[in-house]
């Protein structure tokens, strides 16, 4: 463990000052309820449709994008690894109890790139709805791409890019990802798919 030139720990000292700014910070969220706290984040672009339940925990490095009236909303006890990236064109939201590993992408925006003459920046975009379930856990730099649902308790493996609806309780993972494992209420275990 690192000690500071003070004699105080210093992952403590760094999340003292993840709370003081998650305190300033919610004065441009829509909510930041605490406790709570948000490491140094990369790039923020409609803070004010942005919300965040009690006991979020955001890790340094996050890139948050709100377009065109879209909307963040993180349930409670929410853990946050670094260099998460999100981008809301709609309502996009991640339930309580999730834990998201770093390096983790999760959007409801698609470019579209029909029209071959012009560059794809310059096409419309798709919006289709985006919801991560209640005590989801999602590995490192796995993709959650535009309409996909995630139901209550779901894990997604590392590097997954995933895609569809999948059902509460079940193991995602694979490019693109399917379900390799469910759980079985009966049996009170994991079965393989």
């Amino acid at each position: 463990m690192s000690i500071s030139s003070s004699g105080v720990p210093v992952h403590r000292l760094y999340k003292t000052a993840w709370v003081v700014r998650a305190m300033l910070f919610k004065c441009i969220f829509r909510s930041f309820s605490m406790p709570g706290y948000l490491g140094k984040p990369t790039f923020i672009l409609g803070a004010s449709r942005m919300s965040f339940g009690v006991k979020v925990r955001i890790f340094p490095g996050m890139r948050a994008e709100c377009f065109d009236g879209g909307s963040l909303k993180v349930g409670d006890d929410v853990s946050i690894g670094q260099n998460f990236h999100v981008i809301c064109s709609s309502e996009l939201s991640i339930g309580s109890g999730c834990l998201i590993s770093s390096g983790v992408f999760i959007t409801d925006t698609d470019h579209q790139y029909s029209d071959v003459s012009l560059p794809v920046s310059h096409q419309p975009v798709a919006v289709r709805s985006t919801q991560i379930g209640e005590n989801c856990f999602i590995g490192v730099g796995a993709r959650i791409q535009a309409g996909t649902t995630l139901g209550r308790g779901c894990v997604v493996g590392a590097n997954a890019v995933v895609r569809g609806s999948f059902p509460d309780h079940c193991v995602i993972a694979g490019m693109p990802a399917r379900i390799i494992k469910r759980y079985d209420c009966d049996t009170a275990s994991w079965l393989r798919v």
